[in-house]
């Protein structure tokens, strides 16, 4: 269902505009993923989370999507500058590992938290040191246009030069003359023949521990050059969505389109794409601040600045209930907030699945009712095809989950709907919680078969009049989150919200 066509904000454009693929129904999408020297934060959950949903609202769309995001292995520096140390071949130095036990453990590490998430893989995820020959070739293609040049066995962009016939800093909105006035000299970067140049090729100094021979000596890639490389062998010159996170729109991204259009004379996006930063209780996340707070710190509660531990779909929940380009601040109280929203639509899940239409005679169709759940439909899919407004969608689904609650605890009659619209509501709701959503239910381990065998003891107890050991059961019940619902012709039971 597609109640009007989905629209994307274009970094590029600055504004909405209408989703059209290069060569529909393919999709090319293309994601940057972590540098691989740490234990994934909350500033890696958003992007994951929010490039998952769209992944998956396209696939829902009836999309093929080929999705790519690259681990980054070598190449980024300290500072995010040209010169410094490795991020990676410094935590090997201090833990006294090779560079690619780290790469390799925090890739790991990743994947489990991601997992955790319940984001989907990616179809293709490459590695930077996987593709050093494609890197080389793009360096020399861009020497060949003389958009760069060498100096003593490195090569830089020549932004001046790309500028002339392009426009370098329209992804960003920065002016040159602005980053010229305010660029400086910084030791090392004298061989540039402008501060704002960037490394496409780095010389290896004898002590850096990544370094591949190319025609220009001994040496490692530029990290802009790296996804260039990567998202061209994958999905062609030019393709459909670039997403990342605000911080890399300048200069990750500005790079990027400079390098694409340097090789090949081509954008590498159509629609780019940028998820908003987090905060911490209203502070930007940082060591230095003593904020930082990794996903398994969140998952467990161990960390100073948390009252509990949060659960992954809580955390994924949590995401949701804001607008990806919108900032997100993390706090217990948000947290909490988001836990007892994701044990509603998970309860409202647990409903919906066992309800069943029953034909109920004498009863009419009420056609307010049915306006409104269809109108709730509707909005659901409009907020979503309205630049992937989950935190909209989320509240159309809530007022799904009222009639959902209201036909199960009898409030509302089956009738009053009928067959079709009842099938639609359940299949809707449905579908956006699992399928475009991603949440799932996190305490299949409790056992159902257990509780259900409680439940009939505490029957059993009611029937008998035995109000203590009714009043035991369910206060044991509560004790692990789970609160017994005492209703009219049944005993149910729903997680504590």
């Amino acid at each position: 269902m597609q109640p009007q066509e989905l629209k994307i904000y274009n970094t590029l454009s600055r504004e909405k505009e209408i989703f059209t693929p290069i060569q529909p129904p393919l999709v090319g999408l293309y994601v940057c993923g972590p540098t691989v020297y740490g234990d994934a934060h909350l500033g890696h959950a958003r992007p994951a989370v929010t490039f998952d949903t769209v992944y998956r609202y396209l696939q829902h769309l009836n999309y093929k999507v080929r999705y790519v995001r690259n681990i980054t292995d070598v190449g980024h520096l300290q500072g995010d500058s040209d010169d410094g140390e490795d991020k990676i071949a410094k935590k090997a130095k201090l833990e006294q590992l090779e560079p690619m036990e780290v790469a390799q453990h925090y890739t790991d590490t990743y994947h489990r938290d991601m997992e955790a998430l319940n984001t989907l893989k990616p179809n293709i995820e490459p590695r930077a040191t996987g593709h050093i020959p494609e890197q080389i070739k793009l360096v020399q293609e861009i020497l060949d246009n003389g958009l760069a040049y060498e100096v003593n066995g490195s090569v830089y962009f020549d932004v001046l030069k790309y500028n002339k016939e392009k426009t370098y800093g329209k992804l960003s909105g920065r002016v040159l003359e602005e980053l010229l006035s305010g660029s400086r000299e910084l030791e090392g970067q004298n061989e540039k023949r402008n501060p704002i140049d960037f490394a496409l090729w780095k010389k290896a100094s004898p002590e850096h521990l990544m370094k591949w021979e190319s025609p220009w000596g001994l040496g490692f890639p530029g990290w802009h050059l790296e996804c260039t490389a990567m998202s061209s062998k994958y999905l062609g010159n030019h393709f459909d969505i670039h997403g990342g996170g605000m911080d890399l729109m300048f200069p990750h991204h500005e790079c990027e389109i400079a390098q694409g259009n340097a090789s090949h004379d081509a954008d590498p996006a159509k629609y780019w794409m940028h998820n908003n930063m987090i905060t911490i209780n209203g502070q930007k996340m940082g060591k230095s601040l003593g904020n930082f707070i990794t996903l398994q710190e969140l998952f467990s509660g161990k960390h100073e600045l948390l009252d509990q531990a949060y659960t992954p779909m809580t955390v994924r929940f949590f995401i949701l209930t804001a607008h990806y380009r919108s900032t997100l601040d993390f706090s217990n109280e948000a947290l909490k907030a988001a836990q007892k929203g994701y044990k509603k639509i998970i309860n409202g899940l647990r409903v919906a699945k066992k309800l069943e239409f029953q034909e109920e005679a004498g009863v009419e169709k009420d056609e307010k009712q049915i306006q409104q759940v269809e109108k709730s439909i509707e909005n659901a899919y409009r907020a979503m095809n309205d630049d992937f407004n989950t935190a909209q969608a989320i509240g159309h689904l809530f007022n799904i989950l009222k009639k959902i609650n209201s036909l199960y605890t009898g409030q509302l009659k089956f009738g009053q709907l009928g067959k079709a619209v009842f099938d639609k509501m359940i299949q809707t709701f449905t579908i956006f919680v699992e399928d475009i959503l991603g949440l799932v239910e996190e305490s299949e381990n409790r056992g159902e078969e257990l509780l259900e065998i409680l439940l009939k003891v505490y029957k059993e107890a009611k029937l008998a009049k035995n109000y203590d050991r009714v009043d035991e059961i369910r206060s044991a019940l509560k004790d692990v989150g789970v609160v017994v619902k005492d209703m009219k012709d049944k005993v149910d039971w729903a997680y504590e919200e």
